[in-house]
């Protein structure tokens, strides 16, 4: 009789050890959760990047970031949110566009990454080949400074007009030879593709032509990539004071990345080059 209630006093005392210790352990648990508290960051972006975006949040879910996607549709506005403080980083602008944009505005964004390099490209819905302009046609181009001189320079390759030597950021006024005397027409990046039905040719940004359907396939002319081209490569821009937060250098590697090499390659027909690895 006595071994069994001191078999029955073992068994109680056992069981309320692993009562204690089971506790202790959802305690620590629920004290580890505590302290991996998700944290948000927002991001600003423009067009078709939000397919990109979207295929890298899980990654970012896992090392406890939400990352918030916000959708602008004018060149002006993500830098404007950023610098307010209204996001936290943007993704949508090359390094050349981003240090006019801090000479003109007066603020210290800065870039924390390089992500691709998009080539400019020529449709149209009137002509199949860039030696078909006539005379007078009309020409639409990105009206920003940076695209604008882009687009520029793009139409003095093809050899419809000619620009002043050693022209950086080239605008309308450094043409010095337009010998079929097209007319040119800025218009905001965004909407260069609708303005297909009404222009002979147009100058769209890849995102933009691939948000309107375009193929870069059907392209009738685009943009080379040489050792000019670094100015045109894409960053993940912040405010000058956190561009050495831990955080946002997490979402920097959660980009440059094979896996989001190859989405972009997918996403885009090939339009648009990952450049985090490549030296111009």
């Amino acid at each position: 009789m006595k071994r069994n209630q001191k078999f029955l006093t073992f068994i109680a005392i056992l069981f309320v050890a692993i009562f204690f210790v089971s506790c202790s352990r959802k305690t620590k648990s629920n004290d580890s959760s505590s302290n991996k508290k998700e944290e948000t960051v927002k991001i600003g972006i423009i067009g078709s990047d939000q397919r990109i975006w979207d295929f890298i949040r899980p990654e970012l879910k896992k090392k406890g970031i939400d990352l918030k996607i916000v959708q602008f549709t004018s060149y002006d506005q993500p830098n404007q949110a950023l610098a307010s403080g209204d996001i936290d980083l943007n993704s949508y602008q090359h390094i050349y566009y981003l240090n006019n944009w801090n000479k003109a505005h007066h603020t210290d964004l800065v870039s924390i990454g390089n992500t691709v390099l998009a080539p400019l490209m020529i449709f149209s819905k009137k002509v199949k080949n860039i030696k078909q302009i006539k005379s007078g046609d009309e020409i639409a181009i990105p009206n920003d400074p940076t695209n604008q001189a882009r687009a520029l320079q793009l139409l003095e390759d093809a050899k419809i007009i000619s620009l002043k030597e050693n022209s950086k950021l080239p605008t309308p006024n450094d043409i010095v030879k337009n010998p079929k005397k097209v007319k040119i027409t800025p218009l905001d990046a965004s909407q260069t593709a609708r303005s297909l039905n009404d222009v002979t040719i147009s100058i769209i940004n890849n995102g933009v032509a691939l948000d309107a359907k375009l193929s870069p396939k059907d392209a009738i002319y685009t943009e080379k990539v040489t050792k000019k081209s670094k100015l045109w490569v894409n960053i993940i821009a912040v405010q000058k004071k956190n561009k050495d937060k831990k955080i946002y250098q997490e979402v920097v590697k959660a980009y440059q990345n094979d896996r989001v090499a190859k989405k972009i390659k997918e996403v885009y027909q090939g339009s648009t080059i990952p450049v985090w690895n490549r030296k111009f």
